[in-house]
């Protein structure tokens, strides 16, 4: 075809309008598939955020559990090995006649020194316990080292003397008390 033959077809303002709203409306549909993809990728993205903020929370929760449970068993063994100090002192305010002999003044400066022992242990959570006479044996809380007769049915399993004391830290049993107990049997 030579130049004088080419036709030239000049769009009319019509058909330049269909041909935009074709072009707008597929750029859209394309626009709204990408929009789809992304919104997609966001959700995943935002969902492994969440989960991985989930996780350290929990980790630090868990952290923070197990440096508890380290300080408590540091405690602990702490405490087993200051016991015996305190067993010391019981026995020795325990035997009355030999305490009484002392001086008064180096008394009272030991009964003192024994209260703050004892006041610094309460307040990292270790509470010494007493169990009284006549109380019903829990093996929990109580150690029998020993029994003695009973007189009355009523009296069976029931503490009997103190040998030594028990020891809670944070309400739980430590140390439990050493104790003698009534048995009661009956005579043939």
């Amino acid at each position: 075809m030579s130049n004088q033959d080419e036709v030239k077809i000049e769009p009319t303002g019509a058909d330049e309008s269909v041909v935009a709203e074709e072009c707008s409306a597929e750029t859209i549909k394309k626009l709204r598939e990408k929009l789809k993809i992304y919104q997609k990728e966001r959700d995943e993205y935002l969902a492994g955020w969440q989960r991985a903020k989930a996780d350290l929370i929990n980790a630090r929760r868990r952290d923070e559990e197990d440096k508890k449970e380290f300080v408590k068993l540091a405690n602990e063994r702490l405490f087993d090995d200051l016991i015996p100090a305190l067993d010391s002192f019981d026995a020795a305010f325990g035997n009355k006649e030999v305490w009484e002999k002392i001086d008064k003044n180096w008394r009272t400066g030991v009964e003192y020194i024994h209260g703050q022992f004892v006041k610094a242990l309460e307040n990292h959570g270790l509470i010494q316990y007493t169990p009284a006479v006549g109380e019903k044996f829990d093996s929990v809380k109580h150690e029998p080292v020993g029994s003695l007769p009973a007189g009355r049915e009523s009296d069976d399993h029931t503490i009997a003397e103190v040998v030594k004391k028990g020891y809670l830290l944070w309400g739980e049993v430590l140390r439990p008390a050493k104790v003698k107990i009534f048995e009661f049997k009956i005579k043939e």
